[in-house]
């Protein structure tokens, strides 16, 4: 799961690959902004089949927030 979404940072935020960990901070590290975190979340809601609420948007501060939330929720 965490090769797909970094694939997907690269394919829609341009996101440098090496940047790209783990524990890379969204915004302080990747320099997502609102706007493309709520981008970026429906990606993810077409891409994995998840359904992500407002309140667990919040929760994402790190990649591996991002991706244990998808593990938990993927529907595909």
């Amino acid at each position: 799961m965490f090769e797909e979404f970094k694939n997907l940072l690269i394919d829609e935020l341009q996101i440098e690959a090496d940047k790209i960990t783990p524990e890379a901070d969204l915004s302080n590290d990747l320099g997502i902004n609102s706007i493309e975190l709520a981008e970026l979340v429906m990606r993810c809601e077409e891409t994995f089949g998840v359904d992500i609420q407002d309140d667990d948007i919040h929760s994402f501060t790190t990649v591996a927030d991002v991706v244990k939330y998808l593990e938990g929720n993927a529907k595909k």
